[in-house]
C-alpha cells in the first residue's frame, strides 16, 4: 500500500484524530438518559469509521513527500486503503457513501478538512466558523447555517494552524488572533483563546476566480454606467481615491476593479496586511507586512512598507487598506509626486471617511496641528467612493464625493452621482436609484487635459429627481 510513499522504516507519523470520532457535548454530559435520535447515531457511526480510516492512512504514508505525490495516484491508493480496512471490518458501504468518504479523506489529508466543499462552493462569498460545531455562509448576501463541522476544538485550531503556517503567520495565546491568506487569495481572520471566550472562531472572505471587472459591477446594479465612465476617468487622470465603507461593503472588490483601469506600462507597488489584491496588470510589486517574531522583535508595518514603497520607483501605490499610522506617510507621497495612489478604510460616510483619515495621522504619535493634517488631506485627495452593504444583502455605491478644498476649518465635499432609495419591494429589497446631482466635477477640465472624454450630460440631474 502506498507503495512509492510509504513512510520511511523506523519513523513515526503522528495520528491526528479525524473530525467527529465521540458524540456530541450535549450527548456526553447528559449521559445515558439523554434521548440520542438514529441519525446522530448514524453520524458518529459514520464519523468514528473515518477516524479509523484517517490513522490507517497516516500510519501507511510518508507526509514529508506528501506534495510530491501524484494526485490521481494518491486516490487511487485511497481507494485501495478503505476498500482494505472496510473489508476487514466486514463493513461494505453504499458506492455513493463510499465515493464520499475517500473525498473527506483527502480533503483533510491534502486540504483544509471539512471547509475543501465550502471552498469549492462558488455561491458562497463567506465561511463564517463560530466555533468547531458552527458554520455559517454568506450566499448573495445572506446568512445561513450548514451542518458541517469539526470533531472538537483540537481540529479547528490544527486547521486554523494549517492555513496560517502556509504564509509564515502564527497563532497562539500570546498572539491569539492573526490575518492571513489562503493560496488562491482569499482572506482569513482567526482568533483563539483566550481572546474567543467559546472557542475559536474564524472567517473566510471568498474572491472570485473571476475577478470582477466594472462592467459586471454595472451589471449587477452596484452603480450606474454614468459613473463607472468617471471612476474609469479619475483612474486615468491619475487622481487620487480613496474607496470607504463597512466591514464586507465590497471595498476590494471595488479597488480591484478601479485598479484594472491602470496602464499596463505602470510600475504599481500594492502594500497589504495579508496579500489580497487581484491586480490583472503584469508590472507589480506587491508587498506584505511581517508580524513579529515570539521574542516580540521582527514586526514589519504598513508604514515600514509606505516608506520602502517611495524608494522603489512607483508610478502608483495602493494600500489594501488604512488603518494607522501609515496614512500620514500615504498622505506625504500623495502630496509629492505620487499622483493615483488608491486605498480604502472603514466609515460609514464620505464625511466620516475623512474624519477616520484625520484621527489615523494622529497614530504617529507626533502632534501635528488640526488644521495642517486637514490641509494635508483636502491637498492630497481627490474623490471619496462610499459603499455600503444594505439591508437585503446586495452591495452598492452609495455615493461618489468630489474633495473641492478647504473652507476655514472645514473641509469641502460635493456628491457627483448618489444613491436615493425608495422604499423595499415585498420581497425586502431595498428599492432606489443611482443619479447624477447635476453638479459637474471641479475637476472635470484636469481630466480633459489627461485626455479623459467624459459626457457632460452624464452629470445632468435627472428630471423628477
Amino acid at each position: 500500500m502506498f507503495r512509492n510513499f510509504t513512510r520511511p522504516e523506523g519513523s513515526q507519523a503522528k495520528v491526528v484524530p479525524l473530525p467527529g470520532t465521540s458524540p456530541s457535548p450535549a450527548v456526553v454530559e447528559q449521559g445515558a438518559a439523554q434521548f440520542v435520535t438514529s441519525a446522530e447515531r448514524d453520524l458518529v457511526k459514520r464519523l468514528e469509521l473515518k477516524s479509523k480510516l484517517h490513522e490507517a492512512v497516516l500510519e501507511r504514508m510518508n507526509l514529508n513527500v506528501l506534495d510530491k505525490i501524484d494526485p490521481e495516484d494518491l486516490r487511487r491508493e485511497m481507494v485501495n486503503l478503505v476498500n482494505q480496512v472496510l473489508l476487514a471490518e466486514n463493513n461494505p458501504l453504499p458506492a455513493a457513501e463510499f465515493k464520499e468518504i475517500v473525498e473527506e479523506l483527502l480533503h483533510e489529508v491534502l486540504g483544509l478538512g471539512p471547509l475543501e466543499p465550502l471552498l469549492a462552493d462558488p455561491t458562497i462569498n463567506d465561511i463564517l466558523v463560530n466555533g468547531y460545531r458552527s458554520v455559517y455562509v454568506e450566499r448573495f448576501g445572506v446568512l445561513e447555517k450548514v451542518p458541517t463541522r469539526f470533531r472538537d476544538e483540537k481540529h479547528l485550531l490544527r486547521i486554523i494552524d494549517k492555513i496560517v503556517s502556509r504564509v509564515g503567520r502564527r497563532i497562539d495565546e500570546s498572539t491569539p488572533w492573526v490575518d492571513a491568506r489562503l493560496e488562491d487569495g482569499s482572506r482569513v481572520n482567526a482568533i483563539i483563546r483566550p481572546c474567543a471566550i467559546d472557542g475559536p472562531s474564524m472567517s473566510i472572505r471568498k474572491f472570485s476566480k473571476k475577478p470582477y471587472t466594472m462592467d459586471r459591477l454595472v451589471d449587477a446594479g452596484a452603480l450606474s454606467a454614468k459613473a463607472a465612465a468617471l471612476l474609469r476617468g479619475l483612474v486615468q487622470a491619475r487622481m487620487n481615491v480613496i474607496i470607504s465603507g463597512g466591514t464586507g461593503s465590497g471595498k476590494t472588490t471595488m479597488l480591484n476593479a478601479m485598479s484594472s483601469f491602470i496602464d499596463e506600462h505602470e510600475r504599481i507597488v500594492t502594500i497589504e496586511d495579508a496579500a489580497e489584491l487581484q491586480l490583472q496588470q503584469e508590472h507589480v510589486v506587491r508587498l506584505e507586512t511581517r508580524p513579529a517574531t515570539p521574542t516580540g522583535a521582527g514586526a514589519v508595518l504598513q508604514r515600514d512598507l509606505v516608506k520602502n514603497a517611495l524608494r522603489m520607483r512607483p508610478d502608483r501605490i495602493i494600500i489594501g487598506e488604512c488603518r494607522g499610522a501609515e496614512t500620514f506617510d500615504m498622505l506625504q507621497a500623495m502630496n509629492t509626486g505620487h499622483d493615483g495612489s488608491m486605498t480604502t478604510v472603514h466609515a460609514n460616510t464620505a464625511r466620516d471617511a475623512l474624519g477616520r483619515l484625520e484621527q489615523m495621522v494622529t497614530m504617529t504619535g507626533i502632534d501635528f496641528p488640526q488644521s495642517a493634517v486637514r490641509t494635508q488631506i483636502a491637498s492630497g485627495l481627490h474623490f471619496v467612493v462610499q459603499l455600503s452593504r444594505l439591508s437585503d444583502g446586495r452591495r452598492r455605491v452609495m455615493s461618489v464625493s468630489e474633495i473641492t478644498g478647504m473652507e476655514g476649518s472645514v473641509i469641502t465635499m460635493q456628491d457627483i452621482f448618489v444613491f436615493r432609495k425608495k422604499g423595499k419591494s415585498e420581497s425586502g429589497e431595498v428599492l432606489g436609484d443611482f443619479i447624477p446631482t447635476g453638479i459637474r466635477p471641479r475637476c472635470a477640465d484636469a481630466l480633459a487635459a489627461a485626455g479623459v472624454d467624459l459626457d457632460p450630460s452624464a452629470f445632468l440631474a435627472e428630471r423628477g429627481a
